[in-house]
Order: structure tokens, then C-alpha cells, then sequence
């Protein structure tokens, strides 16, 4: 006959003892195991706090009792429960063995258990010096002891066993803890045959606070790569302050779900090892046939930094916006913009420019170069690519150029409704865009509308004006207002433009020349007229394209231009901004003197040289000024971009010349458009249709000849970028819109304002953390560039913080690089060899982290990879998958075998744990597809049902 008490809330202790065959028993003390999950101890430790010393002092007496009556020998355990309610106890069972969990009695008390295990069984009396043993009054609590099992377990994961190469192991030392080790070291593999337990590690200190304070160090030490582990929920749990007062019970893990949504680890190391190994095995897509640029060592500007003397932002912060425009007009030096940082390299190199190499020079610019007006440093297309090219958050590159130039203006390019995007955006999204730049250190927005329609810039002007920044309104340059027979875009034109974007509210006007087209001769026609017509500062941004871009900006300083915009020495000329240092040269000593200090210039422009080296792979086959810019019209910052576009898509360099006419011809077909972003990709995309599918001006215009336009031009002929000067072209219109109306409403007005939070929630499944507004700004921006930005992330970690060489092109064997995770944190990495390819078409890459080996598995892309086995859909219910990966022990049924619901189909093993799949609903098993002995993975499809036919 068995009794049996119900324990509603109960606490599991146990009693460890010992006995030896002369008689003598004695005990040491409990152990607390009432953390379990599953009826399985997950954590011990020793004393319980729960117990009283009166507790403590009758459980334990119970134990020896028991023992007495057994006449027990050598080592055993005595299970209790406690009703945490009623504090009585009530026995469970006896071990009769050393148990898992010996190592806490043994750091508590400071008795070895196995050695006296061993002794007692060869005759050692418990008591005597042989034993090692003391006599039961000499037996003390010396310390608090606490001991947890790491385990290869996902506990996010309904604690699903894991398998696999342990890629690294580093594991805790010091005074107060001790390692058990398993199985546990680099190299080692897990697999399924096994028990999950790595290691057990055990800490002790006269205290139990301190006890957990180590423990959770030596948790945070502990460094297991290539498997999952059940670290971080352990280090939630002795953390959690239930646990601290041992306010538990043997529900505790269930009741406490929070245990299971730790923080993850961020694993930096891992992650860029295996972005540097992908790119070693793989190389990198947008550099294939290119030559590799030689080494080349960048060096910053020799001497130290002085503090940097207030500047523009510390002035508009005083003067406020308006007080900041009056002091440009009455400042009779002329002020001078770098666009370094932005267009300068948009316009050379592709866009590519790292943060990195940003952030090493930034400093020298807010020391050396404190008179200057603005960097210009973000926007444009610089968003995008840092996203979708080079793996960055263009806030981060913001938030550290703020902080490395504190006193200088840092400006930006804003497309105005279409934000830094290629589309129009609804007006919260622009708005809520502006106030997010501005929040993270923009001064200076640059406003334009790549089809002059001051109606579209509204929005955005309002929204910079609302964030207390500067609204600089473009007025975007083209044609040729000194031709006597230019009709469209003459002097009235812009200077009309000019009084709108007054009444709109900015505070300076922006000349926007994006393709170098202003002569000299209109430059200072048109900066005279728009000042003397509105009264407000005007800054003059052109390109050097042609040649000549240095003498317009002259002229245009010659006409009262407060602002225009230079280039450093390295980065200038061609499709880039004139020359910052001969600007200033050509102006030294005059009364307009730019007041920078020219030796500062060559300085920095020496650092810019060297890091243009490692760009090569970038540069476009320009070499010279180029006056074919008057015919075509292309802005400098599409030119290298449009080039690239077009080496994509297998157009040859010797065939530039063709799309560079056919530029020209679709830029003619739509009524001569103002070509700056995103009109201007409008126009590249249907160039590089006309060139690669042999389209000729009369095919395009033939409505019987049918042409797949790309998607920007039917945009653009819809209205959604807005209503170009002029209007559309009616013959092209009718062929792109195939007898749908075009839109005359502003598109920003006619789009429904997006729900923000939504949003946020929905875009919160790809983040491992919560979603920051940039974030939320991202995603509104790029939506697809975004989601894939924020997967490499997760699986790369920040490349940002990689050499470039190394980003671009990866490692050389042999070579050594130190990488900053942060301040403080370096990775010392040596790149030692690859192996050859294995069978599943992956390679390993062996490297060298801090001294230790690591090596990486990645994917050679070059080989076909074998066929992946079929995933269950979970929305299927014909399919059964796999509920966690294992081994097939055996498998129940065969096809056309007819199952009820529980009936059992699969049974799968791991790591000892056999689990039993079984039919969900009736039906005929329609195909098996796994055997016996097979390993599968999660969610790997075992069998397929098909649903029975109804009854007759």
C-alpha cells in the first residue's frame, strides 16, 4: 500500500549522507533543487535560505534516520518536498549514488565526496583521518554554494537539444569557482548521441549575494560559439530576484516567463569572422574582374588636435535661423561648404565611401578647419547605398559625425517629398524623416524638388523650420540662360522660382547646378538677380564636369554668392565639386578672403589622397573634363552610378558613348527635363533600355512598336513625382500610360498618411531589439533595402568597423589585422588558410582570434549546393515535420496505412531524449520520407497524409 500527499506549491531539498560499513552515518547538509523544469533539477544550491535552523536541524535528522533503518552505506541522497505553505516536509526517495549535483555540498562544506566515496568503500570509519571525513559535529557550513548545468540547449526553443562544432570555447577562472568539464572545447563535436551537458560550473562565497554576483561573472565569461547554449537563461535566472529570496517553487521556470526572453549575446567576434570568411571564399559582387588596388598605408595629418574653436553651430544656435541668414548677408567673406563627406565622393566613387574613413579624418576638420560653413555629409544618395551597399545605418555615420565635429554645420541633401528616397513619400513620413534628422545632428537641410515644383517642397521646408534648422530652398540649374534662344529655363524662370521659395519660408536659396552646367556668364547673372530680387543669402553648389567649374563659382562669389560649395584637393574636379584649395587660393587676399587656412587643406586632402587609393575599384574611366556634359546634361553624382549601371548589365566601356547619346535622346523625347534625382535615374533607366534592347528614338515613340518601360517612367508620366515645367510630352505620354489619366494633384497630398505605429509593430519581427524611430525611418524609406539590411546585420554583425581592404576585397593568408569593437575592445585577427571544398559545397576558414584558433564555415557560392531536403509548411496540414532535429529511430507506418488521431507515425531521438511524432487528424499516409537512421533537422518533412474521403 503506497500514501501519497498532494504538495500544491512545493520546494524540492535533498540530504546529502554518508555511511560506512562500521556503523557510523553522518550527513552534510541540503541541498536546494527546486528549480526544475520538467521535474529536472536545473539549478542546486546550498544551504537552502528557505529552511530555518530548526528546519534545517529536523530534515536533516530525518535523513540520518532513514539512513539508520537502511543501515546505509557509502554515499546517498535523501529526497524531501516542502509545502512552501505549511513548511512541513515530506520524503520523495534515496539515491544511492553520488549525484550531479555533489559539487555544491562539496564547495559548501569542503569535503571531497568522491574521495571519501572511495575510501569508505575500501574500509575507511567515517570520522578518521582515512576517511576524510570528520565526525558529524566537526561537519560545517563553510559557504554558500551554487552550482548550474550549461548545456547545449535553446531555451527559446522549448529547450530543443543542439548539435553541432563547438567553433570556440573560453570558460571562467578564478577564486570562488570551479569547472566540471563534459565535453566542452574548441573544436569538439555534439551530437545527438549524447547528453547535452558542456560543463558544469560552481561557484561559492560566505555569502549567498556574493555567491550569485560570481556566478553571474562567471557566466558572462564564458564564450561557447557554433552551438546554442542555455547560458543566457541561466544568468536571467540567478539574477532574477525571486531567486535572490528564494521566493520559489518547483514551478518557478513556468511560472516565470520572463526567464526565457534574455537579452541576446552579441557575439561580434563570430559574426565579423564570418562576414571577413564569406568575403575571402566568395569575394565581393560589385568588385568581380576588377583589379585588387595595392596595399596602401593611411596616415592622418601629423601634430596634435587643438580643441575645436566655436563654429557656424555654435552661431546659429545663438542667432536662431533668421539672425543666422542675416549674418550670411552681412559676413563679406565668402563661406565655403565642403562636400567631401558627400557629394564629392557620390559624385567619383560610386557613393562607396566607408564611415569609417569619415570618422578618422572628422576631427581634423573641426580643429584645423573651424571658419568653414557646412560639411555637407548626408543625404542624397548616400542613404541608400550605406544600406544597401556597405552594410551601414547612415544614422549611426550621423550620430558620430555630430559628435567628431561639434562646431561646424553638417548639412544634408533632401529630395523634398521624396526624402532621400526615389519615390514621393506621404507628408507624416517626410515630416517625421526631417524631425529625425535634425533630432541626430543635422543643421542645414538642402531642399529640393527634382522637378523645380515649389509645391511639392512645401512640406519639407515646413518640417525643418518646425525643427529649428536651417531651410535652404535648391532652385535646380539647366539649360542655358545666357543662350538668347534658351525659352524654357531663361532668367525669369529662376528668379520666379527664387521668389516662390521666399514666400515658402526658407531661410538662404540653394543654386542646385547637379550637372555643371552653368557657364560663368549666367552663374553671375542669376546669383545677382535672385539676391537682388529676394533679399536672401544664396549658395552656389555646381560641378566640374566640363572643366570650367571653378570659374562659375568665381563669378558667382564675384556677384555677391554669401556660400559655395568646394571639394577637398583629392576628391575634386571631373564629375566632383571644384577645387577646395585652389578656391581658396584664388581668393586669398581679396576682400572676399575664404579666411581657411590653406596648409590645413593640403593637410587634410593628403589623408583623402591615400584613402582614394583604396576606392580604385570605384573610379570611372573619366580622366579629363568632359564638354559633352552641355549635350547630355547628366548630373556629376549620376555619372559614376550611371556607369556602374550599366557595367551590371553587361554594357561594355567602350559602349559609354551610346548610352551617353541615349541620354541625350531620352532627355530630348520627354521635353528636356530638369535631371537631378529622382527624374534623373528616370531618364538612366530608359537610356540603358534604349542601349541594351536596341531601342531607337522612332521605336520609342511608335505606338505600334510595344516597349516594357521601366517602372520610374511610368511614375513619372503618372504624376507621382509631380508636374514638370512644361508639362508632359503627349505622344510619349499616351504610349507609357496606355489611356490611363495622369495625376495633376500634388502626390504627397493624395497619399494616405501612413500609421506610424503600426509600422513599427510590424517591422518588429526583424529586430532582436526594440525598433528605434531611425529605425522606423529606415524601413519608411527603403522598405526591402531595410529588411535585408537588418538580416545581414543580425548574421554579420558591423562591418563597418573592418579596414576597408578588408571589407572590400577580405584577408591575404598571413596577414594580421586589429579590429575596435569599441573603446577598449579590440580583436587581434590573423587570416591563416582555407580549406578545400567539402562535400556539402562549404569551405573552412581558419583564422587566429586574440592568439586563439577559430575557424569558420561558409558557404562556397561558386559550387552548387545539394538539393535541401523537403520543409514541412506549417500552414499545411497534410504535412508532418519534424518537431526538433535528430535522428530517426524508427518509423510506425507505411504508405496507404490509415491513422487516427494519436496514432503513431515517427519516432525521433536526441541527445537521449526520444520523442514521439503522432497523427493530428485521421486520414492515409500518402508518402514516408525518412527512414530509419536518418538525420533530419527541424521542421524537415517526415511524411505526407492525405484526408480520408467522406462516407457515401
Amino acid at each position: 500500500m503506497y500514501l501519497e500527499k498532494l504538495v500544491g506549491r512545493a520546494r524540492h531539498v535533498e540530504v546529502q549522507i554518508l555511511g560506512d560499513a562500521h556503523g557510523n552515518l553522518v550527513h552534510l547538509f541540503e541541498r536546494d533543487c527546486t528549480v526544475q523544469r520538467r521535474n529536472q533539477k536545473v539549478v542546486e544550491r546550498a544551504p537552502a535560505l528557505f529552511l530555518s535552523e530548526a528546519q534545517r536541524a529536523e530534515l536533516c535528522a530525518a535523513a540520518l534516520a532513514i539512513g539508520r533503518a537502511a543501515e546505509y552505506r557509502n554515499a546517498g541522497t535523501v529526497e524531501f518536498l516542502q509545502d512552501a505553505d505549511s513548511g512541513r516536509c515530506y520524503f520523495i526517495e534515496v539515491n544511492p549514488r553520488i549525484q550531479v549535483e555533489h559539487t555544491v555540498t562539496e564547495c559548501a562544506t569542503g569535503i571531497d565526496l568522491v574521495k571519501a566515496q572511495l575510501r569508505i568503500a575500501g574500509g575507511a570509519r567515517l570520522g578518521s583521518a582515512a576517511s576524510g571525513v570528520p565526525e558529524q559535529a566537526q561537519i560545517r557550513l563553510h559557504a554558500h554554494a551554487l552550482q548550474c548545468r550549461i548545456t547545449t540547449e535553446d531555451p527559446e526553443d522549448n529547450f530543443v537539444p543542439d548539435y553541432g562544432r563547438i567553433s570556440a570555447y573560453r570558460s571562467p577562472a578564478g577564486f570562488g569557482i570551479r569547472l566540471d568539464a563534459g565535453t566542452a572545447y574548441t573544436g569538439a563535436i555534439i551530437t545527438r548521441s549524447y547528453d547535452s551537458l558542456l560543463v558544469k560550473v560552481t561557484a561559492w562565497a560566505p555569502e549567498a549575494e556574493e555567491t550569485i554576483a560570481r556566478m553571474h561573472r562567471a557566466l558572462a565569461e564564458f564564450r561557447i560559439r557554433g552551438v546554442m547554449t542555455n547560458l543566457r537563461f541561466l544568468d536571467q535566472l540567478i539574477t532574477h530576484p525571486r531567486f535572490a529570496a528564494a521566493d520559489y517553487t518547483t514551478r518557478f521556470i513556468e511560472e516565470t516567463p520572463e526567464l526565457l526572453r534574455a537579452p541576446r549575446k552579441r557575439d561580434r567576434a563570430t559574426r565579423i569572422l564570418t562576414f571577413i570568411a564569406d568575403t575571402i571564399v566568395n569575394g565581393n559582387a560589385e568588385l568581380r574582374g576588377r583589379p585588387r588596388p595595392a596595399p596602401t598605408e593611411v596616415r592622418l595629418p601629423p601634430g596634435a588636435l587643438a580643441a575645436p574653436a566655436p563654429g557656424t553651430r555654435q552661431r546659429l544656435e545663438a542667432l536662431g535661423p533668421e539672425g543666422f541668414a542675416r549674418w550670411m548677408l552681412a559676413e563679406e567673406r565668402v563661406l565655403v561648404t565642403d562636400t567631401t563627406l558627400r557629394d564629392a565622393h557620390q559624385s567619383l566613387l560610386a557613393t562607396r565611401l566607408r564611415t569609417r574613413d569619415m570618422l578618422a579624418i572628422a576631427p581634423y576638420y573641426a580643429a584645423r578647419l573651424p571658419q568653414l560653413f557646412s560639411l555637407e555629409c548626408w543625404g542624397g544618395a548616400t542613404f541608400d547605398v550605406a544600406l544597401r551597399y556597405l552594410r551601414e545605418d547612415p544614422w549611426q555615420r550621423l550620430v558620430a559625425l555630430r559628435a567628431a565635429v561639434p562646431n561646424l554645420l553638417l548639412q544634408m541633401l533632401l529630395r523634398s517629398a521624396n526624402a532621400v528616397g526615389y519615390t514621393n513619400y506621404p507628408d507624416n513620413v517626410v515630416r517625421f524623416f526631417v524631425a529625425r534628422a535634425a533630432a541626430n545632428g543635422i543643421d542645414l537641410f538642402r531642399i529640393f524638388d527634382s522637378l523645380n515644383w515649389v509645391e511639392n517642397m512645401r512640406v519639407a521646408i515646413e518640417a525643418v523650420r518646425e525643427s529649428g534648422k536651417l531651410a535652404e530652398g535648391a532652385l535646380c540649374y539647366t539649360g542655358n540662360l545666357s543662350d538668347p534662344r534658351e525659352r524654357k529655363y531663361t532668367l525669369d524662370y529662376y528668379v520666379r522660382l527664387g521668389r516662390e521659395l521666399k514666400a515658402a519660408g526658407v531661410h538662404l536659396l540653394g543654386i542646385k547646378d547637379m550637372a555643371g552646367l552653368c557657364r560663368p556668364r549666367a552663374a553671375y547673372e542669376l546669383v545677382r538677380a535672385l539676391k537682388q530680387e529676394t533679399g536672401l543669402p544664396v549658395h552656389f553648389h555646381t560641378h566640374d564636369t566640363s572643366g570650367i567649374g571653378a570659374a562659375s563659382v568665381l563669378a558667382a562669389v564675384a556677384a555677391g554668392a554669401d556660400a559655395v560649395d568646394a571639394a577637398m584637393d583629392a576628391l575634386s574636379g571631373l564629375t566632383s565639386q571644384p577645387n577646395l584649395g585652389s578656391l581658396i587660393e584664388a581668393l586669398r587676399f581679396s576682400p572676399r578672403d575664404t579666411q581657411l587656412d590653406p596648409d590645413a587643406v593640403r593637410a587634410l586632402s593628403a589623408y583623402w589622397e591615400q584613402v582614394r587609393r583604396q576606392y580604385a575599384a570605384f573610379e570611372s574611366e573619366m580622366r579629363a573634363g568632359a564638354s559633352e556634359v552641355y549635350v547630355h546634361g547628366m548630373p556629376g553624382g549620376q555619372y559614376t552610378n550611371l556607369r556602374e549601371q550599366a557595367r551590371a548589365l553587361g554594357i561594355e566601356a567602350a559602349r559609354w558613348p551610346e548610352v551617353a547619346a541615349a541620354y541625350a535622346t531620352v532627355n530630348e523625347l520627354l521635353g528636356d527635363l530638369i535631371k537631378v534625382t529622382p527624374t534623373s535615374k528616370m531618364v538612366g533607366d530608359l537610356a540603358l533600355l534604349m542601349v541594351s534592347a536596341g531601342l531607337t528614338r522612332e521605336q520609342l515613340l511608335d505606338p505600334h512598336t510595344p516597349v516594357a518601360f521601366p517602372a520610374s517612367v511610368v511614375q513619372f508620366f503618372r504624376g507621382d513625382l509631380g508636374q514638370p515645367h512644361g508639362g508632359f510630352p503627349q505622344a510619349l505620354a499616351r504610349k507609357v500610360l496606355q489611356g490611363e489619366e495622369p495625376s495633376r494633384a500634388r502626390p504627397g497630398a493624395r497619399l494616405a498618411p501612413v500609421d506610424l505605429a503600426a509600422e513599427r509593430t510590424r517591422i518588429q519581427a526583424e529586430l532582436p531589439r526594440p525598433v528605434s524611430d531611425e529605425d522606423l525611418a529606415s524601413h519608411l524609406m527603403y522598405p526591402r533595402v531595410w529588411q535585408s539590411y537588418a538580416r545581414e546585420r543580425a548574421r554579420h554583425g558591423d562591418p563597418s568597423i573592418l579596414p576597408t581592404p578588408v571589407f572590400f576585397y577580405g584577408m591575404e593568408p598571413g596577414q594580421e589585422i586589429a579590429v575596435d569593437l569599441e573603446r577598449g575592445k579590440t580583436l587581434i585577427v590573423r587570416y591563416l588558410a582555407s580549406s578545400e571544398p567539402h562535400e556539402d559545397g562549404t569551405r573552412t576558414v581558419f583564422f587566429e582570434l586574440n592568439g586563439q584558433p577559430r575557424s569558420v564555415r561558409t558557404a562556397d557560392r561558386s559550387i552548387a549546393p545539394r538539393a535541401a531536403p523537403p520543409r514541412a509548411a506549417t500552414d499545411n496540414p497534410a504535412h508532418v515535420g519534424a518537431p526538433m532535429p535528430g535522428v530517426v529511430a524508427s518509423v510506425a507506418v507505411q504508405a496507404g496505412a490509415a491513422v487516427a488521431p494519436g496514432t503513431l507515425l515517427v519516432t525521433l531521438e536526441a541527445m537521449k531524449m526520444e520523442t514521439a511524432v503522432r497523427a493530428e487528424r485521421a486520414g492515409t499516409v500518402e508518402e514516408v520520407l525518412v527512414r530509419a537512421g536518418q538525420t533530419v533537422e527541424a521542421r524537415d518533412l517526415l511524411l505526407r497524409l492525405a484526408t480520408p474521403a467522406p462516407p457515401p
